[in-house]
């Protein structure tokens, strides 16, 4: 109830100031600024009464798309409007003993109140459905001839109910992912956000695509029901089991701590993957001694996790893997990706972050997801689709 009665009084208050400061102008700016503010604010208040009055499971893919939106609504619409308020109201308590206002102050508080919006805008718009191919060759020690030229498409992140809306768009990137004749597909975690009943209407879609030695995938910690509203022992099994039929029926073969091999032209592959769990700082790894047990030998060991961090806790100097693959930090759905800088606030919570890395013969790639979380929107951080091509060294 405060946070409906702070929306209210922001509402009113960004109206008194937009009045005060374009009315005296140009009447047909004024009227297109405060059209376009109460269009925003329908759609505002639509969200939130929506969200408000919905009776049924917290883990729909609606509900979740819902809540998502009207985080980006308060982002890109609520604080901009703070914002202009702020400035505002500055340049009124300096001019208080002569009266009126600075509108230097209001107009720069407009500006940056425009290139907030305009950036989430077209983030949410466009940024978030640039589905960028980054095509990678990594080049593997001894590797065994009949895996030279091996091709991977990696997904990760895909957050399902982000594509609530946008069901044909995610056909067209399994329609690409399936152009590029991969031998294995490969995600590593987190295909919803919240519960199973995301996935619902998704299974057919994902199972589009197939590599030709079968696709593979990880329990991301979002996957685990880590953020379930009741995280009962029961409602967490339940969500394991749900998931798990959900992933096997969009064609994936789940690796839960567990491994299994790969015939690829008499070699031997060995596909490795563990679940992930808990939230953010307390992430919770999978037993990848558990999942290697009993592998005595093969001539490429590839590992699915979904936290990158887990590489060097428990792989680098631990394990004779060669290939990691990982996902989980969405490049922080914000950042500079060029040929020359790649920066992205990610970095200051995960060292290996997006793209190749490596240390001694042992590699790890991490991808910057499909989908978005929270907030839907990228702003200079594409989705990405990794096309991995093994060659040897």
């Amino acid at each position: 109830m405060l946070f409906v009665i702070l929306l209210i009084i922001i509402e009113v208050v960004t109206l008194i100031v937009l009045k005060e400061h374009f009315s005296r102008n140009s009447k047909v700016l004024y009227h297109i600024i405060i059209t376009f503010h109460i269009l925003l604010s329908i759609w505002l208040w639509i969200l939130i009464i929506g969200i408000n009055t919905y009776t049924g499971y917290a883990d729909t893919s609606f509900n979740i798309w819902s809540r998502m939106n009207l985080n980006g609504m308060i982002t890109a619409v609520v604080f901009p409007r703070i914002v202009v308020i702020v400035f505002h109201f500055t340049g009124k308590f300096l001019k208080r003993k002569n009266g009126g206002y600075y509108r230097s102050l209001t107009n720069t508080g407009t500006a940056i109140a425009i290139v907030i919006f305009s950036l989430f805008a077209h983030g949410t718009l466009a940024g978030r459905f640039n589905f960028k191919t980054e095509e990678i060759k990594i080049r593997i020690r001894n590797l065994n001839p009949s895996l030279d030229g091996l091709r991977i498409v990696q997904l990760s992140d895909v957050h399902l109910s982000g594509f609530h809306h946008h069901k044909s768009l995610l056909k067209e990137v399994m329609k690409k992912i399936a152009g590029y004749n991969p031998d294995f597909i490969i995600n590593t975690g987190d295909f919803v956000t919240c519960g199973w009943r995301e996935f619902e209407g998704f299974d057919t879609i994902l199972a589009s695509a197939k590599g030709r030695y079968g696709n593979f995938a990880v329990f991301g910690n979002h996957d685990s029901g880590s953020y379930l509203p009741v995280r009962t022992d029961s409602a967490l099994i339940a969500n394991t089991l749900r998931m798990n039929e959900m992933m096997y029926s969009s064609g994936y073969y789940i690796l839960n701590d567990e491994h299994t091999i790969v015939n690829v032209n008499g070699a031997m592959v060995a596909m490795i993957g563990v679940t992930t769990g808990g939230t953010h700082p307390d992430i919770i790894h999978g037993d990848l001694g558990k999942a290697m047990y009993g592998l005595e030998s093969a001539d490429l060991r590839i590992f699915l996790c979904h936290d990158p961090n887990q590489w060097e806790e428990d792989v680098t100097g631990k394990t004779d893997i060669e290939l990691t693959l990982a996902g989980h930090t969405h490049g922080m759905q914000l950042g500079i990706l060029t040929r020359k800088v790649r920066w992205s606030p990610s970095q200051y919570f995960y060292p290996h972050w997006n793209g190749l890395y490596s240390k001694g013969d042992q590699q790890l790639y991490v991808n910057r997801g499909l989908g978005v979380l929270a907030i839907p929107v990228r702003i200079w951080m594409p989705p990405e689709i990794s096309v991995i091509e093994l060659q040897a060294e």
